[in-house]
Formats: C-alpha cells, structure tokens, sequence
C-alpha cells in the first residue's frame, strides 16, 4: 500500500478546502441573515391587510383605556361630527 504523495493530490486537496470554505462561508452569511431577519422583523404579517379605524373608533378606544376623560371625549367628538358635517349645512342653534 501506497500512503505517500503523488502529484494530482495537491489540486484536489486546494480544491476540497475551497469547496469547505465557500460552504462555511454560505453557512454563516445565512445564520447572519436568520438572525437579523428575526431581530428586524417584528411579528409575522398574516398577509391580511390592516384594519383601518374611523377616528370616532379610535376616539371611543382612548375613552375606554381610560387615556381621556369624558369630558375631552365628548368635546372631541363633537369636533369629529363637525369635521365631517358638509360645509354648505348650518349646525343646529347657529343663526346666519
């Protein structure tokens, strides 16, 4: 039996590190890309669009988590419904 050198075994062991190399390169550039993926990504998306609120809807939400009283709820709602009146109508009480 043969153990020594001979001289087509030089290419193949660059080869062979080469080939070990760009796999541990590839290895680490995907663990690198997994892990700032998962840190940037925050929660998963179903793919279903966003819920859109009303302001009225957003409104009621800050009343009910107690972030307004209801006195600031019932002026800012007022300031809704008066937002969204159409401009040529005359509000109730108001004379021209």
């Amino acid at each position: 039996m043969m153990w020594g050198y001979y001289p087509g075994m030089a290419w193949w062991m660059i080869v062979m590190s080469v080939v070990w190399l760009v796999l541990i390169a590839l290895a680490v550039w995907a663990l690198i890309r997994w892990v700032t993926h998962q840190t940037h990504a925050g929660p998963r998306q179903t793919g279903a669009p966003p819920e859109t609120l009303s302001a009225e809807e957003i409104l009621r939400q800050r009343f009910a988590r107690g972030e307004i009283d209801a006195t600031t709820f019932q002026n800012m709602r007022e300031q809704l419904e008066a937002a969204t009146r159409k401009p040529g109508a005359s509000e109730p009480g108001h004379t021209d």
